[in-house]
């Protein structure tokens, strides 16, 4: 039979041909994966697991069955008892109100004075500016437990240089360490530990603008000050948003400087902040299911804060939508 059109006509591929990735575009498709990989796996078992089991332990309840020494623990699911007693707990919501109390006086000092650092800093013709920004940002890298330390001992009445040159002025000694002062001692060591931090990341915003922007203002006449006040700061306002919520994240977690600092004053108890009462209940109460609700209460009430700061900003400022 002579060969018609259809004969002749090239057969398309089969459909596993088609299919059939080439071995250079599987490669390049897996091989961000592949770098991800290890972050994804201590992702997943350092904090989702974590979190997963301390949501968990919520809504457990501990029991000792028998009593006395032959006494078997048990476990059972008690709803949101946990819950219920946490945010009745008066021990808790005072160690709540004195964060409060702590976040209003350190957070505005530690953003405004990181502020005008980096302000200060950018300035044309600033002399010594390198050792500036790392005098400023070396007491980031001392661990909180060891500035906490060295503030403590200058705060001690019998170790203060601060309370010898009182009393050699004829001043009293003075105590950092009474209920008022107590929250400026540890917003000093909050101060001293995170300015340099946050100056940074104001002072790379900076950084950033083009220069061209501070020349013509210049040459319409407006001075450094004016060129901070109407150019600088708002052109910086997404860093003071990042270390705002930066700052008040660090002060709800506020535990190191408290707790290092309580083997030297009466003033602050074993629950003096949700982190110590937490501890409290976790490691000397043995009440894991009380510890862990604590916890989900503080980790959400800091993430629908970030959330709430980081609208307002949004709206105020950048004019977004929602």
């Amino acid at each position: 039979m002579p060969a018609t059109d259809l004969d002749t006509a090239p057969h398309p591929p089969p459909p596993t041909a088609r299919r059939r990735r080439p071995p250079g575009k599987l490669r390049r498709s897996s091989a961000p994966w592949l770098f991800l990989a290890p972050a994804i796996v201590l992702f997943v078992f350092f904090l989702l697991i974590p979190i997963g089991y301390a949501i968990y332990l919520s809504f457990r309840g501990f029991a000792v069955d028998g009593g006395g020494a032959f006494g078997r623990r048990t476990e059972s699911f008690i709803g949101f008892d946990n819950y219920v007693d946490a945010l009745t707990d008066p021990e808790y919501l005072q160690g709540l109100g004195r964060v409060m109390v702590f976040a209003v006086i350190a957070i505005p000092a530690v953003i405004g004075l990181s502020l005008m650092f980096a302000l200060l800093l950018d300035t044309p013709r600033v002399r010594g500016r390198a050792f500036s920004r790392t005098a400023i940002f070396l007491p980031y890298a001392v661990p909180a437990v060891i500035a906490s330390l060295l503030w403590g001992f200058l705060y001690l009445p019998s170790t203060s240089p601060v309370n010898y040159i009182a009393e050699q002025l004829g001043g009293g000694p003075l105590d950092f360490f009474s209920d008022p002062q107590l929250y400026l001692s540890l917003a000093n060591i909050a101060l001293w530990s995170s300015i340099g931090f946050n100056m940074i990341i104001i002072f790379t915003a900076l950084r950033s603008v083009p220069t061209e922007i501070y020349e013509a203002a210049r040459i319409d006449g407006a001075n450094e000050f004016q060129i901070a006040l109407r150019i600088k700061i708002p052109l910086v306002t997404p860093a003071l948003v990042l270390t705002g919520m930066f700052s008040v994240i660090g002060t709800l977690q506020l535990y190191s400087e408290p707790a290092t600092l309580r083997p030297m004053t009466s003033t602050i108890s074993s629950t003096w902040v949700p982190l110590m009462k937490i501890y409290q209940e976790a490691f000397v109460n043995d009440n894991l299911g009380g510890a862990a609700a604590a916890s989900v209460i503080l980790a959400v009430g800091i993430l629908l804060l970030s959330l709430l700061i980081l609208r307002v900003f949004q709206r105020k400022m950048f004019g977004e939508q929602s």
